[in-house]
């Protein structure tokens, strides 16, 4: 296959690739604003393959070369992370979050849906649309968005299926829940809290950690991503998501046990954020029916994992920043 990850240096798309490249039939590029990382936060530098070509270009400045790029490589399926996808930070310039969330994107899905060489386009989509998750979500609940950053998203969703239903343009959503693992950026909750047992630093839990999330080991959602690319029927939408939440105090708590600290002493109490949601559960019957897929990595499992990435790489994580920089 031909495959072009948008967003290649995020920490789902640089792991899509990363499983793209064992299979040694593959050729990717990867595009993305910013230089490419090192190796800490890019697993799939292990493979040091001359079947990955990474290409700095912005979706907001560069969608010509973007284009341009494409129509060269004639990709099979192109697979778009791309966005901007910080949730609290945008309230602060919105704006920022709908140019690059919905202006940029569809400049990009207009000229593709004219392109016959495409097989696919694989979105990558959240749940924040959904707001508090009550009752059983699946694919087709309404969206209720309490933010700037889903608000953005739920925009471009529903402008994607315009284009589903106009030009049979060869759609597939993905919405999956919260992603964790090795490589992922240092200021999520989870290798954030192993990073501050390591350096002595209380962990914060907005709203005492009592909002439920469903994580999910990244590598499980690659797998997925991929079975809905090959597999996923055109103009679908599916769901990756565990069978159960945890709230964000329990999964902290489980790592202070792993490392040995007290998980009382460790962590203290802050206000929540604005528009956090309370919970955050998506049913994936469809995924597990139709593509016969569910996840195989257990908490525990994907924990242990990134405790085990932070010591490994402690010299470097340890001067690495621990905060969100935001990029207009």
């Amino acid at each position: 296959m031909k495959v072009a990850v948008i967003g290649s240096n995020s920490f789902s798309g640089s792991d899509f690739i990363d499983l793209l490249l064992e299979n040694k039939e593959n050729e990717v590029i990867g595009i993305s604003r910013s230089p490419e990382k090192s190796a800490l936060f890019l697993s799939y530098k292990r493979h040091n393959s001359n079947r990955f070509q990474f290409h700095q270009l912005d979706l907001n400045h560069d969608g010509p070369k973007i284009i341009a790029l494409l129509d060269l490589f004639k990709p099979d399926y192109v697979v778009n992370f791309a966005a901007q996808s910080e949730v609290a930070p945008s309230w602060e310039h919105p704006e920022q979050w709908f140019q690059t969330n919905v202006i940029a994107l569809i400049n990009l899905v207009n000229t593709l849906k004219d392109r016959q060489y495409l097989k696919r386009y694989v979105h990558i989509s959240s749940p924040e649309v959904y707001g508090t998750c009550v009752g059983n979500i699946t694919e087709s609940s309404p969206m209720n968005p309490t933010t700037p950053y889903a608000a953005s998203k739920a925009a471009a969703d529903l402008l994607l299926f315009t284009y589903v239903k106009n030009f049979q343009f060869p759609l597939i959503m993905i919405r999956s829940t919260n992603v964790y693992g090795a490589h992922q950026q240092l200021w999520k909750i989870i290798p954030r809290a192993a990073i501050y047992l390591k350096s002595g630093k209380k962990i914060s839990l907005h709203g005492g950690g009592t909002a439920v999330k469903s994580f999910v080991h990244i590598r499980d959602i690659s797998k997925g991503e991929l079975l809905a690319m090959e597999k996923g029927s055109p103009g679908s939408m599916y769901h990756l998501s565990p069978a159960k939440g945890f709230a964000v105090r329990d999964i902290v708590r489980i790592i202070c046990d792993r490392m040995n600290q007290d998980f009382e002493s460790a962590t203290e109490s802050v206000g929540e954020r604005l528009g956090q949601d309370a919970a955050y559960v998506i049913d994936s019957t469809r995924a597990r029916q139709e593509l016969g897929w569910k996840p195989a990595i257990s908490i525990e499992e994907g924990l242990l994992d990134v405790i085990s990435w932070v010591e490994r790489n402690w010299n470097q994580i340890k001067n690495e920043s621990l905060e969100y920089v935001h990029k207009p």
